[in-house]
């Protein structure tokens, strides 16, 4: 009897080709074929995860921290569904994700059968692309173009449906790793000069820069068109270090919420450069334009639906911010340009402190490790967090992106997969937690050796600082925050959430407690959770629990 190659075992060979042996899911019965034959493949590894936006969640933190393309299984309409607002978190984080999901089969489409879903209309507003295969000779020619797409900058994800019958059938089709385009352009002298003569001679000029710059490695080339141009930077759509947070030039993140943060940083600006960014990325932004009458504006980026999509530009260049950035910095010196000898002293910024224990407890942390990789989800617990934990170094920061909570666990989950030799510590807060506590259990299970913090103040605190925004703009004299914001009145025990799915955990509500939480923590490679009061005074904010 002759034995054909099914369309399951040329995904698999695939994905070989393309190095992308490590898959992230969770199982249902329509991909039982596809499951059951990467479990009989000594050379993949399936990390399961309890819940599809674990799944995506940790698998967009091993996307981050590899900066490949990693495949992720989920199962059907229901668990895309479930899976689709950490999608929606790599969309605009740009992890190139390799979305898949099954379906009973391309025979059944009539039946509008039990689990039949529009899986391609419901991923399609959150990837990059979006398909079914529905001929068995095509799979892998699909699969590639989606890998493609995926993995070209900018990055994103991308879905892929999988019919089983289409799976099962014979596929003779050829593997070759897949092809990804080369991004690395650089604009023609000409509109470099344009570009320095823009920006050249400003008086009061900034720069806004985003992940595109981190994604072409320009962080250096960053710093030297900021020092060339005298320009403090300011930071939008930012999730990783994009410039060292101790430069004198560096003013840190604008935020992803209000549009009179940005437009306070730029409406005084005469020439403004954007790069590896879009403007603004905020949840209300301001609907007039927030520079100057008269303000020159720059913008570089890979992508080309990003330039001046909300705000004209006097000059938007298509190419590669690492490329660009250092024939502009040519061109700035060989007009005269010189660093700032002395920049300009940063803008003294409001720090949001937290309680003492809090704040003792990241102290005696960072002094007991050395440059840990540090995965930020703390939000309003987060500026004591960057204080002791400063973000200095390439691939060594992570902050949450895309406005959703539940990235702090399952990120640090796949951080630490990727970087096993690195100590990854991941903080998140009492109410983000619960998105996704899940992942413990897969770090317990894979023996992830990920650290997690959860900052507790029994509250979801941003949404009061929100609302008090609200209040302001529309008159509304302040009173009680509404009673959903609060998660007081009924304590969770975190450390025994912790330990019931198999992570060891240490409750720190007083000073005493810190150095023996930290002892425990750093004893070893094992995953560790410490639940911390934020509290002023160490003032718990919940019942006393374990």
């Amino acid at each position: 009897m002759t034995t054909h190659r099914t369309g399951t075992a040329a995904v698999l060979d695939q994905l070989r080709a393309d190095g992308m042996t490590t898959v992230f899911g969770n199982p249902g019965t329509v991909e039982q074929g596809l499951l059951d034959a990467i479990d009989a493949a000594p050379d993949f590894r399936y990390v399961l995860a309890l819940a599809e936006a674990a799944v995506v969640g940790i698998a967009d933190g091993y996307a981050r921290a590899t900066r490949r393309p990693t495949f992720v299984q989920l199962h059907s309409g229901v668990g895309l569904g479930n899976g689709i607002g950490m999608m929606y978190q790599a969309m605009r984080g740009h992890a190139p994700l390799v979305v898949v999901a099954g379906e009973a089969g391309v025979r059944y489409d009539a039946f509008d059968a039990q689990m039949a879903a529009d899986l391609v209309g419901m991923a399609r507003p959150v990837t990059k692309f979006a398909t079914r295969v529905i001929d068995p000779r095509s799979v892998l020619r699909v699969l590639r173009k989606a890998i493609k797409i995926a993995a070209t900058p900018p990055c994103g994800p991308v879905f892929v449906s999988l019919p089983l019958d289409v799976l099962d059938a014979p596929n003779d089709e050829v593997v070759v790793p897949t092809s990804i385009p080369r991004t690395r352009t650089v604009p023609v002298p000409e509109l470099v000069e344009a570009a320095a003569g823009l920006l050249a001679g400003a008086r009061r000029p900034v720069i806004i820069a985003g992940d595109g710059v981190a994604e072409s490695g320009a962080q250096p080339e960053l710093a030297r068109v900021a020092e060339l141009l005298g320009a403090r930077v300011w930071l939008a759509d930012t999730s990783v270090v994009n410039l060292d947070a101790a430069h004198p030039l560096y003013r840190g993140p604008l935020g992803h919420m209000f549009g009179e943060v940005s437009t306070a940083a730029v409406r005084e600006a005469d020439a403004v450069l954007i790069v590896g960014t879009y403007v603004f990325p905020e949840v209300f932004p301001a609907l007039g334009s927030p520079f100057a009458a008269g303000a020159r504006v720059v913008h570089i980026d890979l992508n080309a639906y990003e330039i001046a999509k909300n705000h004209p530009a006097d000059l938007g260049l298509v190419a590669d911010p690492q490329a660009t950035l250092a024939a502009l910095a040519e061109e700035l010196v060989r007009r005269g340009a010189r660093p700032a000898t002395a920049p300009p002293p940063a803008a003294g910024r409001t720090e949001v402190t937290g309680g003492e224990v809090y704040d003792r407890f990241l102290a005696e942390l960072a002094a007991q490790t050395t440059d840990p990789v540090i995965f930020d989800e703390a939000l309003t617990s987060s500026p004591p967090l960057t204080r002791h934990f400063p973000p200095r170094s390439p691939g060594r920061h992570y902050l949450t992106r895309g406005g959703s909570l539940g990235v702090g666990i399952p990120g640090a989950v796949g951080i630490k997969l990727a970087m096993p030799d690195d100590v990854v510590i991941g903080f998140t807060g009492d109410g983000g937690s619960m998105y996704t506590v899940q992942a413990l259990w897969t770090a317990a299970r894979q023996g992830i050796g990920a650290k997690f913090v959860i900052c507790d103040n029994g509250r979801y605190e941003l949404l009061n600082d929100n609302i008090s925004v609200y209040w302001r703009e529309r008159g509304v004299a302040p009173h009680a925050f509404p009673s959903s914001f609060d998660l007081s009145g009924l304590p969770i025990g975190f450390t025994d959430v912790a330990r019931g799915l198999g992570v060891q955990a240490a409750r720190v509500a007083t000073v005493d407690d810190i150095g023996p939480a930290i002892k425990r923590m750093l004893a070893d490679d094992e995953p560790f959770l410490a639940h911390v009061s934020v509290e002023p005074g160490g003032r718990w904010p919940r019942p006393e629990g374990k």
